[in-house]
This record gives C-alpha cells, sequence and structure tokens, in this order.
C-alpha cells in the first residue's frame, strides 16, 4: 500500500485545523500511521482510496470528517478552446485518452513533490505500473495547442525528462532510467505513442517519459494534463489529478478529445454518480438502527451529496474522484467510518464460544519477530499471479500443479501463486524511487495441486548484496527458529549457479536460497543485485 508523505504546514493550511487533531483522527478514516517526524508525517492509505493519494486529497476528506466541510465537493470547469486529436493508428496501442487544463496553480517546491508523488502512486494503484494509466503533467505555457496524441517510427527523436541531448525513442528505451524500466510495454509495437503540439513539440510519449520543454517547476502557472492506458481508469485518474490541483486553487477547463471512433469528448467529466440507499440495507451490514438524518449526517461526513427521497430511500451523489464504490456496501462501509466504529455500541452476542489463536497465527509470530529483528519490513502482496511472473520471469519451468482462476479479470492475476519470492520481486521493482538497501519478507499461502501450504520468502536489494548476506539471514532464522537444518548445491535456474543452496529439514527440501540470476533481475527490471530465500514451514503448524 502507498506511504504518502505530508508536510504539517501544507496539511494544516489544507485542512484549516492542526496538526495534532488531524493526527489523532487520520486513523479512523481509513489509514495507518507509518511514521511521525519533526515536519512530516508518513501515511498508509488503504489501495482502494487512490484519492487520497495526496496532501490536497487527504485534507479533502479531512475537513468533511472533522465537519469542517461537509457535502460533495463541487468544482467549476471552464471552457477552453483547446483540444487533443488522437489518431486512427494508435487505438491498437495506447486507446485511451484524458486531458484537462488547470489554470492558476502557485506551486512551491513542496507542492510540486505532492503532485509528482500522487502521479507515481496513481501509476501503481490504479494504473498497475503504468500499464493501464499513465500521467503526465505539463508546463502549458512552453506548447502550442492543439495537440495530438499519435503513433510515430522509433527513429523519432526528442530531448527527455532530466536530459539535455536528443535521443531517438529507441534510444530512450535503451539508456534512459525510466526508458529501460517500462520499456516492455511498448516494445512489441512497431510504432510508439507520442503526444506533440502545433509545432511538433514533445509534450509525452507515454507511459515512458514526457519531454524536458514541459517540466513543471515554481514558475509554472497554467497546467496541461494528459492521461493514457487501457481502459476507463484513465478518467478516474484524471478527475483526481484536477480535484487535487483544485484543492490547491487551481481552476479547471475542459479539454475537447477528438477520436475517430466515437463523437468527440468533453473532458474532464466531474458530474457525480447517483445511488439510491436504503435505511433497511444500512441496518443489515451495520446491525443497528441510524435515523435517515443520522444516514445523511455521515454520508456527508464522508463528502457524498445525500439527500432523503422518502422514508426509507437517500439519493447519494458520488464524486467523479471516488474510484472504490462499486456497490452500495461501499457506501454503507463510509457510513460506518462516519458514525466511527469506536462510537458502535458493545453488545454480548446471542451464542457464546471460546476462542483460541489459530496455528497458523501461532507460528507467524515468532517469524515475523525473527525477520523483522533482522532488519526485515513485512509486505502482503496479492495472491492472484500470471504465469510469466510466477514462471517465466523467474527462469523456471512451467508445472502442471498449478490452480488456475476460472474468469480471470486481469492478464496478471489468472492463476494463484505456488512460491512467493516473485511477489516480492515485483514489490522491489514498484519501490525503485524508494532508498536502498530494501528488505522485506513475507509470511504467506501458496497453492499447489489445489492444497494451501504455509511458506516465508524474504529478499534483499543493495549494491553489495551477495550470497554470505543470504546465507547469514537463513542461518540465523533456522537457528532462532530452533531448527537444525542442512544446506546442500541447488540447481534452481532462478539463482546464480555457485551461489545458490537448497535447504533440508530431516532429509526433506523445504526450501531455497542464493543471489538471483541477472536474467531474473533484468525481468524484474531491477538495476541492483538482488538476494533471497523462501522456506516451505507448513510442516510446522500444529
Amino acid at each position: 500500500m502507498p506511504v504518502i508523505t505530508l508536510q504539517y504546514d501544507d496539511l494544516e493550511k489544507l485542512t484549516g485545523t492542526d496538526k495534532e487533531t488531524i493526527i489523532n483522527r487520520v486513523p479512523m478514516i481509513g489509514a495507518d500511521i507509518e511514521r511521525i517526524e519533526d515536519e512530516s508525517i508518513d501515511i498508509e492509505f488503504f489501495p482502494d482510496r487512490p484519492d487520497l493519494y495526496s496532501v490536497e486529497g487527504a485534507a479533502r476528506a479531512m475537513r468533511g470528517f472533522l465537519d469542517l466541510e461537509t457535502g460533495l465537493p463541487e468544482y467549476e470547469v471552464n471552457p477552453s478552446n483547446i483540444s487533443i486529436s488522437v489518431s486512427e493508428d494508435i487505438l491498437r496501442i495506447r486507446p485511451f485518452l484524458g486531458s484537462a487544463v488547470v489554470r492558476g496553480v502557485k506551486f512551491t517546491s513542496s507542492s510540486i513533490k505532492s503532485l509528482m508523488d500522487l502521479q507515481e502512486d496513481l501509476h501503481w494503484g490504479l494504473g498497475r505500473n503504468r500499464k493501464k494509466v499513465s500521467i503526465g503533467v505539463h508546463d502549458l505555457s512552453n506548447v502550442k495547442p492543439p495537440f495530438r496524441y499519435m503513433a510515430v517510427d522509433p527513429s523519432f527523436e526528442f530531448v527527455p525528462l532530466d536530459y539535455t541531448e536528443k535521443m531517438s525513442m529507441t534510444e530512450i528505451l535503451e539508456k534512459h532510467p525510466k526508458g529501460t524500466r517500462f520499456a516492455h510495454l511498448v516494445r512489441d509495437f512497431d510504432k510508439y505513442p507520442i503526444i506533440l503540439d502545433a509545432d511538433d513539440n514533445v509534450l509525452s510519449f507515454p507511459p515512458i517519459i514526457n519531454g524536458t520543454l514541459t517540466s513543471v517547476t515554481e514558475k509554472t502557472t497554467d497546467l496541461f494534463i494528459d492521461v493514457t492506458g487501457l481502459g476507463e481508469a484513465v478518467y478516474t485518474a484524471l478527475n483526481i489529478v484536477v480535484t487535487a490541483l483544485a484543492e490547491r486553487g487551481g481552476q479547471i477547463e475542459y479539454v475537447k478529445v477528438i477520436r475517430p471512433d466515437c463523437a468527440e469528448l468533453i473532458l474532464p467529466d466531474l458530474e457525480p454518480k447517483n445511488r439510491l440507499l436504503t435505511k433497511s440495507e444500512v441496518k443489515t451490514l451495520l446491525g443497528m438502527e441510524l435515523s435517515l438524518e443520522e444516514i445523511v449526517k455521515q454520508l456527508e461526513r464522508m463528502r457524498f451529496g445525500a439527500e432523503a427521497l422518502d422514508e426509507e430511500t437517500i439519493e447519494v451523489k458520488i464524486p467523479a474522484y471516488r474510484a472504490d464504490i462499486l456497490h452500495n456496501y461501499d457506501l454503507i462501509e463510509d457510513i460506518g467510518k462516519g458514525y466511527g466504529y469506536e462510537n458502535i455500541k458493545v453488545r454480548i452476542p446471542e451464542t457464546y464460544t471460546a476462542g483460541k489463536s489459530h496455528p497458523i497465527s501461532l507460528l507467524r509470530s515468532p517469524i515475523n519477530e525473527i525477520m523483522v529483528g533482522l532488519g526485515y519490513y513485512e509486505v502482503m502482496p496479492f495472491t492472484l499471479t500470471s504465469e510469466k511472473i510466477n514462471f517465466e520471469n523467474m527462469r523456471r519451468q512451467k508445472t502442471d500443479d498449478v490452480t488456475y482462476v476460472l474468469h480471470p479479470i486481469s492478464e496478471d492475476q489468472t492463476m494463484l501463486r505456488t512460491t512467493l519470492l516473485p511477489n516480492l520481486l515485483e514489490i522491489l521493482a514498484l519501490n525503485q524511487h524508494r532508498e536502498l538497501p530494501q528488505r522485506i519478507f513475507e509470511f504467506g499461502e501458496v497453492v499447489r495441486n489445489e492444497i494451501a501450504s504455509q511458506h516465508v520468502a524474504a529478499v534483499s536489494i543493495h549494491p553489495q548484496a551477495n550470497f554470505t548476506e543470504v546465507y547469514e539471514v537463513v542461518d540465523a532464522f533456522m537457528r532462532e527458529m530452533m531448527l537444525s537444518y542442512e544446506a546442500k548445491e541447488s540447481e534452481d535456474p532462478a539463482f546464480l549457479e555457485g551461489r545458490r543452496a537448497d535447504i533440508y529439514l530431516r532429509d526433506k527440501k523445504i526450501g531455497v536460497f542464493g543471489e538471483f540470476h541477472p536474467e531474473v533481475i533484468s525481468n524484474f527490471t531491477l538495476g541492483y543485485a538482488v538476494v533471497g530465500f523462501e522456506l516451505d514451514l507448513t510442516d510446522l503448524i500444529d
């Protein structure tokens, strides 16, 4: 889950209250405080709330939660004469485009950083690492509309962000840090996406890198925003970005998107969606009866529009930036947050049973204590994965013990994982903007032949990562678990020959450790040495 750094002075100004009040109340809106610093606070927001991935979005939500400004936020969108045309040949590459203009923004170094962090967190949260959504933010004063979104030959040259010399798009994919990291998103096409202005100046090579011409600085006041991708999440991301900028005083303007396959679009579309919610639904899910007035009040605290239509039904208006409201259950969850779970009266259940810790929990506790003591952070990736991640990226042969998803919603989630290490390497790839070293672990479930087992795995990435480091970690872990083990030569292709070993417990192979093969590191677009281990601890569960 994304961890957002919020500067106190910015947060207090945008929220309208003091930092102590925010620190005390923000966990109740659905967040965990990671750390409290002298000048800032780091907050981990749940991944279903990408609208909170910025100080502007967090402040907007907190104003409602603290009863400082309740109800549906309304944003004025003015007309403009700016348009962007979509060419026919781009539709087979990256077909969805959303655009908007925001004027009159007053930037500081911290607000620019907040905007850039919002981009990157949306790339992860909504965009699946830029595959489904990528965002470009440009200084409008340096380019001339109308704009064009089209496909060009890979030999096309421009000066990419953070560089001073022209590079071809092929060279960018081979040499630029962003290019090498995201090249797989466009490499298989014979032409690459680009956004040009009326004078053929480059705004963006989506989803890879912007042109240096449109870099945002503290002198920037007017912005052109492009969001490209593979589906309608593009429009949600656009709404989140423009409303965040509007919270900072920006004035939103429409952009006309001219497509060859349909009527032109006028974006952004900030009209709220309407849902009908009944009083009985709320009572059934929350387990307590609230009056219509109370339900309306709590919905408005959570920044929805709400109006009672009769004695049973409420019309709810959902802000255009809320991507998480898929069912009335989601509205009722927010009603519970607004009411305050701490305010729900404790009631003795009608049936009584004596509870006890689950055996898996009893095993998890010492594992977590040991790994945290060794300097590793716990993560909880998804259990669903794909054959590419689970096998191909790891240089391992596909096995016949895989449990597949019958109706997958994404090509990234087609099977249940049979190993933990690929998920951990994915997380390292998503956090390359964080400082090194990074050391993470997971105690979690894998499924083989439709049977679940419990594994622990850990990875470490930094320039000096080597076999000795991971051997020491494995040895310390097994010693603390009071397990007598034996290390034998391994043939696992995910690791370097001569720098890998299998782990045996009572003559049974339970795991592997070593230095990852350079090809595995490259497959996960990582730039440094990585070591890791994985153990099957199912037999230790009583």
